[in-house]
């Protein structure tokens, strides 16, 4: 153990020595985060190809089956571009940016919260909010937060994620049955509105694609979708609609307009594509964004619920 305290602290030495060499000479220490870690091979792009960053299991965003909503928007980018679409897959979960767009595995997200620091976003294509379902045999109508079918039964909700805030204004957090933000890989994405149409919870409180897409796609004409207020004036954690861009590199501003062009060029194609996939929309919003908006850094748009 002693040797090997000596050995680091010989070679703490080394590289502060070696630093102050440098400083002496007015030079900069200059390290290339773009090269990955010692000995890992580095992605040479193609200009032919359309990389795309996704999750492998994730409807109704993305699979590896190229089911999803954003795997038929990324085929009409590529498309128009004139490129092949290729993908990188990986959970969307905590390490996602760092081992796929970040590790130049890949080089564009189809969906995130427009102005998220991490990437540099598009001019938003869409816009959505978080939805009210509940089953249609159940007899509820329930249009807002206020509504006494709340009070009712149990209501399924996503821990920390933006309708926890008029759920605890509002006096519903006994009626509440929280869900991981970070969902069991072992379970589908579905599987807050299985339990709903099994009986296990009555109201689902989700993310307007999740809700809007198994209610049609799953559950045909079996369950209520109702977009859910803006709780925004109310309390500023409480948002509840969110601008969707597509995200690239900081760096990558070129690739971010030639994207952008297709994106306002093919407007009306990908809002068919939403359509087909029951996503819930509204118009966008110029100006709102997670940027301007630091304090809701801790409220989370989840592809995972």
């Amino acid at each position: 153990m002693l040797n090997q305290i000596k050995k680091i602290s010989v070679t703490m030495m080394f590289l502060m020595a070696a630093a102050n060499t440098y400083a002496a000479e007015g030079q900069e220490l200059d390290f290339d985060m773009e090269t990955g870690r010692g000995g890992e091979a580095k992605r040479v792009e193609n200009p032919a190809e359309f990389r795309v960053c996704a999750d492998m299991d994730n409807l109704p965003y993305s699979n590896n089956k190229q089911e999803g909503f954003e795997n038929k928007i990324a085929e009409l980018i590529a498309k128009d571009l004139g490129k092949q679409l290729k993908y990188q897959f990986a959970y969307d979960r905590i390490g996602f940016l760092r081992n796929t767009l970040n590790a130049n595995r890949c080089d564009v997200i189809i969906g995130t919260v427009s102005g998220n620091d991490a990437v540099l976003t598009s001019k938003p294509y869409y816009r959505s909010g978080y939805v009210f379902v509940y089953r249609k045999d159940s007899g509820y109508d329930i249009k807002d937060w206020d509504s006494p079918d709340l009070r009712k039964g149990k209501i399924g909700v996503v821990g920390q994620t933006p309708p926890s805030r008029p759920i605890y204004d509002k006096g519903l957090m006994e009626n509440a049955r929280p869900y991981r933000i970070m969902r069991d890989l072992n379970l589908p994405p579905s599987f807050m509105i299985d339990d709903l149409a099994k009986g296990d919870i009555d109201i689902a409180i989700v993310w307007g694609p999740i809700g809007g897409y198994y209610a049609k796609t799953k559950y045909t004409g079996q369950l209520v979708v109702v977009p859910a207020p803006e709780y925004e004036k109310e309390n500023i954690h409480g948002k509840e609609y969110w601008n969707i861009s597509v995200g690239v590199r900081k760096k990558d501003k070129e690739r971010l307009a030639m994207i952008e062009e297709v994106l306002q060029r093919r407007s009306a194609d990908i809002e068919k594509i939403l359509d087909e996939y029951g996503i819930p929309y509204v118009p966008v919003v110029p100006g709102d964004s997670v940027e301007k908006k630091r304090e809701t850094r801790g409220d989370v748009i989840p592809k995972s619920e």
